[in-house]
């Protein structure tokens, strides 16, 4: 093989790899990548709030829709819709002025007794 040829296999090979990362930049703005077709300008509708591991093989998921909460247990054979038409909170601010530490909004001190409450029956 001559220089030359290899120059042409490196230069072909580099504007390829230009021309799929460009496409997938395309597809990331235009809203493809995330699973759905997102005009710009809209508003997201769906949303995963928090994930929590309870076990090896089980997750708890909060999801987001419309300005509702869903808590839904995913893992093993089947997934369990444990919760639904939970009001999402409004936004607050989580610090305590007063001690210093960060306050738990009651969802989540909510969200955290599911959490407990699943693990020991599991156990």
């Amino acid at each position: 093989m001559e220089v030359s040829e290899i120059l042409r296999f490196v230069a072909a090979l580099v504007f390829i790899i230009g021309l799929i990362g460009l496409c997938a930049f395309v597809a990331r703005r235009m809203g493809f990548a995330a699973g759905g077709i997102v005009t710009p300008g809209s508003q997201k509708r769906l949303a995963i709030v928090e994930v929590k591991p309870v076990d090896a093989k089980h997750r708890l998921l909060l999801i987001r829709r419309d300005g509702k909460e869903h808590l839904i247990l995913l893992g093993g054979d089947q997934s369990l819709l444990i919760e639904t038409g939970i009001d999402a909170p409004a936004p607050m601010a989580l610090a305590d002025t007063a001690s210093g530490a960060a306050a738990q909004p009651a969802p989540v001190l909510q969200f955290q007794r599911i959490v407990d409450f699943i693990k020991e029956r599991r156990a």
